[in-house]
């Protein structure tokens, strides 16, 4: 029997990291997401993974630099407002890949993340609840995220690697009994 876990946002955050000018590195988080897992029983292998996250949510607490991530430099969020992946996971040992395909703007790339799953637990209101600590690592120039700035001295303003992390806890669905 087949169970939908979705993601409890109020118990999740997405962040990335990235090099600014190669010495230092930016943080930042998505503030609006959404996604699933769904799964044959209790079993996460093989869970089919949807997720969605709106790219105008950016901050890095720089509203300036905010702005700049939602243009047509980057993210154009007016036109591109959302960032998706739809996967699986795979249990390989202990832990756990997620492979599958990210779309941001026009481009769909293969991506392969890992997963920790830091396990189950019934919570205070009787909901089944698994927590994820996913990371991994994607090129921004793959997916069309190609503006770049050289200084003066020849660095380069934003880096080409951003490194992603999700803590993420999702609460199994429960179908309401029919009324009768």
């Amino acid at each position: 029997m087949s169970k939908i876990w979705n993601i409890d946002p109020t118990h999740s955050e997405v962040q990335f990291k990235v090099k600014h000018l190669v010495i230092s590195t930016v943080t930042g988080t998505f503030k609006k997401f959404e996604g699933s897992l769904e799964t044959e029983g209790d079993n996460f292998d093989g869970a089919k993974a949807s997720f969605a996250l709106n790219t105008a949510s950016v901050d890095t607490n720089v509203g300036d630099r905010d702005g700049h991530l939602k243009s047509g430099d980057f993210f154009d969020s007016e036109n591109y407002p959302n960032l998706t992946f739809k996967g699986n996971l795979k249990q390989v040992g202990a832990d756990y890949k997620l492979v599958g395909d990210l779309t941001i703007k026009e481009t769909t790339k293969p991506v392969e993340l890992d997963v920790e799953l830091g396990g189950t637990m019934v919570d205070g209101y009787g909901q089944n609840k698994a927590g994820f600590e996913i990371n991994g690592k994607i090129n921004r120039k793959e997916f069309g995220l190609t503006w770049s700035m050289v200084t003066e001295a020849g660095g380069v303003v934003v880096g080409d690697d951003v490194k992603l992390h999700l803590n993420v806890q999702v609460v199994e669905q429960v179908e309401e009994a029919a009324q009768a």
